[in-house]
């Protein structure tokens, strides 16, 4: 038995493993990112937006506390969470297989057989084996080890994966608590405008009756208060689907939404770095995630190709037998046997062969996979880095306008009290008035929005 350990031992040391070792592919990774605001390198090195942890990028109390509940009830996240312990106990399962299995037993009989003849006498007789059995498949071609490279390299897939799914999550949130937040902005917006529209309607008909006005600009006035309470149920009723989404993605039931902060006093930080495009391979749960996909089919053609070569095993059992109880545990009852076996493949009829392309052309797939995530990711960067740029500066403008507009359905209404104007401008000012005010909340939502999808993009939300 010694010698059988012995040489076991001689084989695994001088063991290898077949297939090839995973090496990063070469990827084309830019110096800087397209639409980046300063290409120099000083720049692109400084700390990127990614990195920052999602409570300090998105500031409202209010958001903050229900992105936590979305990341502890979240379904999606949760099924994730699951996901992970799968492959963590399916790395168990597969470790397991480069080890011995050992088991044991124990048996006990006792027979009495009656006097039959002279020649055969009445007898008892009693017994007893305790054995332990081991058996062994060497893992001297690698298959082993190579399958347990692919479930570690699965685990930290899903890992990855559940990553992702919490990024998607914290920047789900953040849109739809915007965007909410744009829809309350429009509706007070709506519900100021149909105020001052109904005061102006009342002044207009007492201008009517006094023979100041015409019929006509009573008759325009109402159509103003119309077209600002028309807007009111079509704003309540998207403000009660956006809560009922939001209350989905936190995990429970329709409900009313807490507010925080107006759309309009949201920090946004004074600077979005971008960082270095390099540092988003290491950063960037999709990429990571497809990165260990493939380390996993390229461990799969080692598992393949150990398949060609011959699987050796040892089995061993040990122990006590005796037909008597008293002597079970002597010298004498010992027994023990050994057994080594080789079996090599000799006819498949092409299913090795096939199994070997099967992982070859799946690992093709992952390299390919992984490559087209990573030229995604930094076209999501790119867009997202001069989109954010652009709808700041559209805000702007559009505050802006909005301004002009404000001022101009001031004057305007004052110049038809003095009858220095018709009634026609004020419906044209007020009109402009209503759609740049509703047109700036949403350039506000825009433009937060624009930098919700940068900070995903850049690997931001889920690092705890």
């Amino acid at each position: 038995m010694t010698l059988r350990v012995g040489l076991a031992g001689a084989l695994l040391l001088t063991a290898c493993t077949v297939g090839p070792n995973y090496q990063r592919p070469a990827i084309d990774v830019p110096r800087v990112y397209r639409g980046a605001d300063a290409p120099d390198a000083a720049a692109a090195a400084s700390a990127s937006l990614g990195i920052e942890k999602w409570w300090t990028v998105l500031q409202d109390p209010v958001l903050q506390d229900l992105i936590r509940i979305a990341l502890q009830q979240n379904y999606d996240v949760r099924i994730a969470a699951a996901r992970v312990l799968q492959a963590q106990a399916q790395l168990g399962i597969t470790r397991a297989s480069q080890f011995p299995m050992v088991g044991a037993g124990a048996d006990a009989f006792t027979e009495r057989n009656p006097k039959i003849s002279s020649a055969f006498p009445a007898y008892q007789a009693n017994a007893g084996e305790v054995d332990l059995g081991v058996v062994w498949n060497l893992d001297f071609w690698g298959k082993y080890r190579r399958q347990t490279e692919a479930a570690r390299a699965s685990v930290l897939a899903s890992e990855w994966g559940q990553r992702a799914v919490m990024s998607s999550v914290v920047s789900s949130v953040a849109t739809g608590y915007f965007t909410l937040r744009e829809l309350d902005l429009a509706l007070q917006v709506a519900r100021q405008t149909l105020a001052a529209r109904q005061d102006s309607l009342r002044l207009t008909d007492v201008l009517a009756s006094n023979g100041s006005a015409s019929s006509l600009d009573a008759l325009q006035s109402q159509q103003l208060v119309y077209a600002a309470a028309q807007t009111l149920p079509d704003l309540e009723r998207q403000i009660a689907l956006q809560e009922n989404t939001l209350s989905t993605l936190l995990g429970g039931n329709p409900a009313a939404i807490p507010r925080g902060l107006p759309l309009t006093e949201q920090p946004e930080p004074p600077q979005v770095p971008a960082g270095l495009p390099s540092e988003l391979l290491e950063r960037r749960p999709d990429i990571r995630q497809a990165e260990e996909n493939l380390i996993a089919a390229n461990a799969q053609i080692g598992v393949a190709k150990a398949a060609y070569f011959p699987s050796i095993s040892l089995t061993g059992t040990a122990g006590l037998e005796s037909y008597a109880l008293n002597r079970l545990f002597t010298g004498a009852s010992t027994l023990w046997d050994g057994v080594g076996s080789l079996t090599q493949p000799v006819f498949e009829a092409g299913g090795l062969r096939s199994g070997m392309r099967l992982a070859e052309a799946q690992q093709q797939q992952m390299l390919l996979t992984y490559k087209q995530t990573i030229i995604v990711a930094f076209q999501q960067v790119s867009s997202s880095l001069i989109a954010y740029q652009k709808q700041r500066e559209f805000r702007q403008q559009q505050q802006s306008l909005t301004a002009a507009a404000q001022e101009a359905d001031r004057l305007s209404k004052i110049l038809y009290q003095n009858g220095g104007a018709s009634y026609l401008q004020v419906l044209v000012s007020e009109t402009n008035y209503f759609s740049a005010q509703l047109n700036l909340a949403l350039a506000d939502l825009n433009e937060r929005l624009a930098l919700v999808q940068l900070y995903n993009a850049l690997g931001g939300g889920w690092q705890q």
